[in-house]
C-alpha cells in the first residue's frame, strides 16, 4: 500500500510542497523565463570551463548539452512547456524544476536547490571539484 503513495502524500502535512501556492505561468511567460534560465546556465558553464577542464556545453535548439571529457558523460537541460518545468537529465536521474515566483527562479523542490545550485552540485560531482558557476 505505501508504495502505491506519492511521495507528497508521505510527507506530513506541516510540511507542505514549497511550491504548492505557486501559480502556474502562462505558455509565453514560461518560454520566456526558461529561454533566460538557459541562457545564464549557458553563459556560466562557459565561463567555468575556461576555470576547470573536461567539459563544454553547447545550446541549441533550446537545449542545452554539457559534455564530459573524462568520464565521459552529457547533461541535458531542457524546458518542458506542457508543465512549465525545467528538467536537467544528468547522473541518470531526472530532476524537474518548478518555477518559485517569490524567488524569481527555478527551482528543484525536493532540495529547494536552484537551477544555477543544481547544476554546481551536478557538475562538481561529475568532475569530482567543488564548482562555481
Amino acid at each position: 500500500m505505501l508504495a502505491c503513495l506519492k511521495r507528497s502524500q508521505m510527507l506530513p502535512s506541516k510540511y507542505p510542497h514549497p511550491l504548492a501556492d505557486t501559480p502556474m505561468l502562462d505558455e509565453q511567460q514560461f518560454k520566456n523565463r526558461a529561454d533566460e534560465a538557459l541562457q545564464e546556465i549557458h553563459d556560466a558553464v562557459n565561463e567555468a570551463a575556461e576555470d576547470y577542464e573536461g567539459f563544454e556545453a553547447d545550446f541549441s535548439s533550446g537545449a542545452l548539452a554539457i559534455e564530459f571529457e573524462a568520464p565521459p558523460a552529457k547533461f541535458v537541460v531542457s524546458p518542458n512547456a506542457p508543465v512549465r518545468q525545467i528538467w536537467v537529465s544528468a547522473h541518470t536521474t531526472s530532476f524537474k524544476l518548478d518555477w518559485d515566483s517569490e524567488r524569481e527562479e527555478f527551482v528543484y523542490p525536493e532540495t529547494n536547490q536552484s537551477l544555477l545550485e543544481l547544476m554546481e552540485w551536478a557538475i562538481g560531482k561529475q568532475i569530482g571539484k567543488e564548482v562555481v558557476l
